[in-house]
């Protein structure tokens, strides 16, 4: 019974990297969608999972660079804050544009603003 458990975790650790990493293909068309996120997601989850995922997204020549640097020491690029920030505005503005609930209005900028305070608080490779 302990194998078909293991098995069931097994799948469902992979199923959830192969969609972060869908999510993830996707953000390198949609510039509203981030690409490396999604991606070092699914590095974790395959590391749960799918050794061979992970370390192919660790090893890849154009993103893996940012899954090892945020694994060594949690480091964010300067340039990929500044694109997050920016985003952020740009999707508070449009919120606001809209006819959201006040809470909502306020709640998202909000926690938007919190997550740029935790992302500038990173440190930059």
């Amino acid at each position: 019974m302990k194998r078909l458990g293991a098995s069931v975790a097994k799948l469902l650790w992979r199923v959830l990297a192969l969609m972060l990493v869908a999510l993830g293909l996707l953000g390198v068309f949609l510039p509203v969608l981030p690409t490396v996120p999604f991606l070092l997601a699914a590095a974790w989850a395959g590391g749960h999972g799918w050794p061979a995922l992970e370390q192919w997204l660790v090893g890849h020549p154009r993103y893996g660079k940012y899954i090892r640097q945020w694994r060594e020491g949690g480091c964010v690029p300067r340039r990929a804050k500044w694109a997050a920030s920016w985003m952020m505005i740009f999707s508070s503005a449009v919120l606001l544009a809209t006819n959201a609930h006040i809470a909502v209005k306020i709640g998202a900028p909000l926690l938007m603003a919190v997550v740029a305070v935790w992302l500038w608080r990173r440190p930059e490779p």
